[in-house]
């Protein structure tokens, strides 16, 4: 991949999309991850203004300090980066406290853990509004299109996607050259979502370099039932997550009404 000619791309995207929806920048969440923090520094390149959000919930401390490494990193590097700390614990505890937590652990885990995706976006959402923003998502096309890891409504609820043609492998790739912090291309990816540290890998069953892997198989027309061992529980990984997940990845079905129907 031509790494510098892709990046001047993605940035005149960025800025070209701005200014014909006459909006001043972006806001974009800060996770810690890579994926964000590539996001957020194209979104400065751009010479716009960006709003970078740190939304913690319960979150844990080396996703926290990392997230705060990088958003300094940013501000000392371009004057249009300016930041808010936004800590929704307290408003996850109430939204807790008022709601049914009956049902399995898992389920409700799940459903909580989402529930935080979803109030970030909100967040989001409310400083896009009152600064004349756009929302900058920060999901690549592993998780965008491939196993659709990520919050419907959550993560997923964005005005534009800069990074959604980028394999999680690009990604690094641009993160090297935009001095992504060590400490962030380091580390291993994770949503965040649980209030621990456990990985994207720990719940998908499969790492970022073996999803691309069974991605572009399945984009030859291949099936598990051509693999064995490893490989073929890693087409199976990904097949599942990308039929579970179709109803995020595809537009809202419409119910159509015959014309004879509304005469």
């Amino acid at each position: 991949m031509k790494t510098e000619i892709v990046i001047a791309h993605i940035v005149e995207w960025l800025k070209t999309y701005a200014e014909n929806a006459k909006v001043s920048g972006f806001v974009v969440g800060v996770s810690g991850g890579v994926d964000s923090a590539v996001t957020s520094t194209l979104c400065a390149l751009t010479g716009l203004e960006v709003r970078c959000l740190e939304m913690p919930i319960h979150q844990a401390e080396s996703h926290v300090s990392r997230a705060q490494e990088h958003i300094e990193h940013l501000k000392k590097r371009f004057p249009n980066v300016s930041s808010t700390r936004v800590d929704l614990t307290p408003v996850f505890e109430r939204f807790k406290s008022e709601i049914d937590l009956d049902g399995s652990t898992t389920t409700v885990d799940m459903a909580l853990a989402n529930s935080r995706a979803r109030l970030r976006m909100t967040t989001l959402y409310y400083y896009a509004g009152f600064l004349g923003r756009l929302v900058a998502g920060t999901g690549n096309k592993v998780e965008d299109f491939g196993v659709g890891f990520y919050t419907k409504y959550g993560d997923g609820g964005v005005d534009l996607s800069p990074i959604a043609d980028l394999l999680k492998s690009e990604v690094y790739d641009l993160g090297t050259a935009l001095e992504v912090p060590e400490s962030i291309l380091t580390a291993a990816p994770s949503d965040g979502l649980f209030g621990d540290s456990r990985s994207d890998e720990d719940q998908i069953g499969a790492s970022y370099p073996e999803l691309e892997w069974a991605m572009n198989a399945v984009e030859k027309g291949k099936t598990a039932n051509d693999f064995e061992g490893r490989e073929r529980t890693v087409i199976e990984i990904y097949l599942r997550y990308n039929s579970a997940n179709k109803h995020k990845m595809n537009p809202i079905p419409v119910c159509e009404i015959p014309e004879n129907l509304k005469s």
